[in-house]
Order: structure tokens, then C-alpha cells, then sequence
């Protein structure tokens, strides 16, 4: 039973060395050269001024989540295109049918005011 881990546990160590020893080179062989313009912050373009932990705006998230719905729901479109003659009418018409599903969801949103920002 045991050596049946054998393989998992000699791959879980190779790994686990490797990554030890990668670490370890990089941090002998880096070359440091500390700067204060390496050390300032450069993501936003100016120096944080409030709590790192305030809240976004409802807004940003909903706007998120609706990318990612659509997003995914799209990423469907590809393996139907690519099986479309082997479906035949029937897939045809079921795509359709979802495409219509989602556009209606899309106008909802669009007239609810869920993608306006302001």
C-alpha cells in the first residue's frame, strides 16, 4: 500500500527541492542595489492616502460580476460553432434560444443602469 505513494512522495520532494534551491540561488545571486525610486510605490502613481482596507462602490462589483456572467456565458459560442454541423437544426435553434435568453438579460441590465458609471 505504502509504495504505491512511493512515486507521489519522490515527485512532492524533487519539487519541494527544486523550489528550495531556486530560492536560494536567487537570493545568493541577485544583484542588490537598493534606490528609492525602486522602493516607492509605482501601481497607483502617487503615495497611498487613505486605509488600504476602505470600500469600493457597489457599482465597481456589479460591473465585475457582469463580465464575468457574460464573459462565460460567450465562452459557450465556441465549442457550438466548432460541433454546428453535427448538431444540426436542433442546436441551431437551442443556441438561439440562449442567445436570446442573454441578449435579454443584457437589455435589463442596460435599462436598469447597472453599465452606466458615473
Amino acid at each position: 500500500m505504502l509504495a504505491e505513494y512511493l512515486p507521489v512522495l519522490v515527485f512532492l520532494a524533487v519539487g519541494f527541492g527544486m523550489a528550495v534551491m531556486m530560492l536560494m540561488l536567487g537570493s545568493l545571486l541577485s544583484p542588490r542595489h537598493p534606490d528609492e525610486a525602486k522602493d516607492s510605490p509605482f501601481e497607483c502613481g502617487f503615495e497611498a492616502f487613505d486605509d488600504a482596507r476602505m470600500k469600493f462602490d457597489v457599482r465597481y462589483y456589479l460591473v465585475a460580476i457582469l463580465f464575468i456572467i457574460f464573459d462565460l456565458e460567450i465562452a459557450f459560442l465556441f465549442p457550438w460553432a466548432i460541433t454546428l454541423d453535427k448538431i444540426g437544426l436542433f442546436g441551431l435553434i437551442s443556441m438561439g434560444l440562449f442567445l436570446a435568453i442573454l441578449i435579454v438579460g443584457f437589455i435589463y441590465e442596460w435599462k436598469k443602469g447597472a453599465l452606466e458609471w458615473e
